[in-house]
């Protein structure tokens, strides 16, 4: 996957990420599997804003929970997650927004 972050700190533009870019690097870092500190970190965000992604993305069916322990839970990504996440991948080549 193209990374929207290194394009727009290799352009030098000082922007914030849209929502799409946002949700394109969770469902990234769903692929595996991963916990809500993994996706915190990896993704750059704030706990508020983690879940407030998380809620959208899970009510949109773009990710699953997994129960590994008692209380740890896992977000998956579903079939719609990784077909979108593909979509986003296709829209970024053909603009051309490469690091």
């Amino acid at each position: 996957m193209v990374t929207v972050r290194r394009y727009m700190q290799g352009s030098g533009m000082n922007k914030r990420r849209s929502n799409i870019e946002i949700i394109a690097e969770m469902l990234k870092v769903g692929e595996n599997g991963a916990g809500k500190t993994e996706l915190m970190y990896t993704v750059n965000m704030s706990y508020a804003q983690l879940q407030k992604y998380l809620k959208f993305l899970l009510s949109n069916g773009l990710i699953h929970t997994v129960e590994v322990g008692n209380p740890s839970v896992r977000y998956h990504v579903t079939a719609k997650g990784a077909e979108l996440l593909k979509s986003i991948d296709a829209v970024m080549e053909i603009l051309d927004i490469e690091g």
